[in-house]
């Protein structure tokens, strides 16, 4: 009798692990938005959460070229920002990301500074003066190894890699990457212009292509997309993955912010092939894309200067939730996220 029941233990423990967790469909139908940091010379269009509610932002307008990190108080609801590196105007980030010890920060324009920023000291640890140099996305795939990108110089896209921490950054040649077409570049709008999942990267381009790499930037493929892409201020915006295999991508025409026939796209097979979605429907033009996580890669969020919209179904159809605009948004949790735009810094909370 004892060994009956441990095999029918074992047997009931098999049967549930097998058992898949049920997913239950959301549907947002608003979004509460609260302003935690308020100031009309905030530009901002990087940010990164960390410790929970604080975050790291950078603002280029009216601060001067900074980075700041943000300690949320829950009494007054309110982001005390603490500047961590100050420098002039000439520095206009646009671009953030952090390891376990370090943030690392990166100007767009000539001269290219990136900086190493650990408490209040500042160390330049790559720079770049070339006439045409402009950086706009930087991410890191673990605490040693990292990559940024930004517009072409020499016939191809400039990526820049670090493999010792943030150290040193090497840039990588144009005959180990893919040739680019003229004039490619990035959109510097929201800092979501690489989209990372373990080994694998993703950039997205102002020519609507995206590169791939399968093993953290040693080599490259490129993959052309449907999206919206013959004026100069067309093109990918934003793009994020939300496995290995699932992936969208978002952007238009910031001049022409209502035009929405081709500008979001999305792919199933790991960015091989894209396939229009939403053709004709809103939302137009927006900066920015993210999925919501542990939502199955089922939910988006999409913002801009013209509104928040959510999507429950991979893309295919969207829900306008505001006309509050932002530039860029990180999530929390499944349902909270922070915002970032001209002016604001607020926090997102999703209700159905």
């Amino acid at each position: 009798m004892k060994k009956f029941r441990v095999g029918f233990c074992v047997l009931a423990f098999l049967i549930s692990c097998g058992k898949k967790e049920k997913f239950i469909p959301r549907d947002f139908g608003k979004v509460e938005i609260e302003t935690l940091l308020q100031d009309s010379l905030l530009n901002v269009r990087a940010l990164e959460i960390v410790n929970g509610d604080n975050v790291f932002f950078l603002t280029s307008n009216g601060f001067g070229g900074s980075v700041y990190y943000s300690e949320f108080d829950k009494k007054t609801n309110i982001l005390y920002p603490i500047p961590i590196a100050h420098d002039s105007v000439e520095n206009n980030f646009r671009a953030f990301s952090s390891t376990g010890k370090n943030g690392f920060a990166i100007n767009i324009g000539s001269p290219t500074r990136l900086y190493k920023i650990k408490n209040d000291e500042k160390i330049i640890v790559y720079q770049e003066n070339h006439p045409k140099a402009f950086y706009d996305s930087m991410d890191f795939w673990n605490d040693q190894e990292g990559i940024a990108i930004g517009d072409s110089t020499d016939g191809c896209l400039s990526v820049i890699i670090t493999r010792d921490g943030g150290n040193t950054w090497t840039k990588v040649t144009c005959d180990e990457l893919p040739k680019g077409t003229e004039n490619e570049g990035a959109f510097a709008a929201s800092d979501t212009n690489i989209a990372i999942v373990g080994d694998n990267t993703w950039v997205a381009t102002t020519a609507g292509r995206v590169y791939y790499s399968p093993n953290k930037g040693y080599t490259w493929e490129v993959f052309d997309t449907p999206i919206v892409k013959e004026k100069e201020t067309e093109g990918i915006y934003s793009i994020d993955f939300y496995d290995e295999l699932n992936g969208f991508a978002i952007g238009g025409d910031y001049t022409k912010p209502d035009d929405n026939a081709a500008n979001k796209i999305k792919t199933i097979d790991g960015g091989k092939t894209w396939q229009l979605v939403a053709k004709n429907q809103n939302p137009g033009y927006r900066s920015c894309v993210q999925y919501i996580p542990n939502r199955k890669g089922r939910e988006l969020v999409a913002v801009g200067f013209k509104g928040i919209d959510y999507s429950n179904d991979t893309g295919e159809t969207w829900k306008h939730l505001s006309d509050e605009g932002f530039y860029t948004i990180r999530f929390l949790n499944d349902s909270i996220a922070y915002a970032a735009g001209a002016g604001r810094i607020s926090k997102l909370i999703f209700r159905e």
